[in-house]
């Protein structure tokens, strides 16, 4: 995916607040199945890594323009 305005920017930063936030309880809550975690932990962190590169990407691209 690529972000292709400011309005897209916001929202995916917004998207990747939340999704930390869930993340970071993820990790302080008690678990019974730790595999299972592992695994929700492993997609969130995939999904963290790719707004986090879309957003480097798109400002990168703004910076580039000026």
């Amino acid at each position: 995916m690529e972000l292709n305005s400011e309005r897209e920017l916001v929202n995916t930063r917004e998207k990747l607040r939340q999704l930390e936030l869930v993340y970071n309880e993820t990790l302080r809550e008690p678990c019974e199945d730790s595999e299972l975690r592992d695994a929700e932990l492993e997609s969130m962190m995939r999904i963290i890594i790719q707004f986090k590169k879309e957003i480097s990407r798109f400002e990168i691209r703004q910076t580039v323009r000026r």
